[in-house]
């Protein structure tokens, strides 16, 4: 029987080599010679409330007025969803089809204007070039209609 030797062979473990080793010139130059690239770390400075806070400056600076009330209609959604959850768990759900449909009409709802912030957004703009703004509210509006009109009718 042949025995197994725990270590790789010469050509795996020089493949491996050649593959993770950066490539170097044998120039003599050294402003020819490739530069690493180093990802820098976040000073220990930095706590989690800085890095909140310059989240939310960077957002209420660069965020456009349009995008920012969806974005607060989104957070109504959530929060109806969740408290119509929580009266659900906590009051019954004697009517069933009243919770079904007021919850997934909420969150059709956020679904619907989620698409929506997504296809206004002006670094979206590539993704969708015959999308123009007008045409995707006048989407989002008609689907809106179907949505609570099938919602409307789940109740009975």
């Amino acid at each position: 029987m042949a025995r197994r030797s725990a270590t790789p062979s010469a050509g795996v473990s020089t493949g491996l080599a050649a593959i993770s080793a950066p490539a170097t010139t044998t120039s003599s130059s050294a402003s020819s010679a490739p530069k690493a690239v180093t990802a820098t770390a976040p000073s220990s400075g930095n706590t989690v409330q800085d890095v909140v806070q310059t989240l939310l400056d960077n957002y209420q600076k660069a965020t456009p007025q349009r995008t920012k009330l969806l974005d607060a209609f989104m957070a109504f959604l959530v929060v109806v969803g969740v408290l119509q959850f929580v009266y659900c768990v906590l009051a019954g759900n004697y009517p069933f089809n009243a919770f079904l449909s007021g919850f997934s009409s909420t969150v059709g709802q956020f679904v619907l204007t989620a698409s929506l912030r997504i296809q206004t957004t002006e670094a979206n703009k590539s993704d969708f070039p015959a999308v123009s703004p007008e045409r995707a509210f006048a989407d989002y509006v008609v689907c809106s209609l179907i949505l609570h009109f099938f919602c409307v009718n789940f109740i009975n």
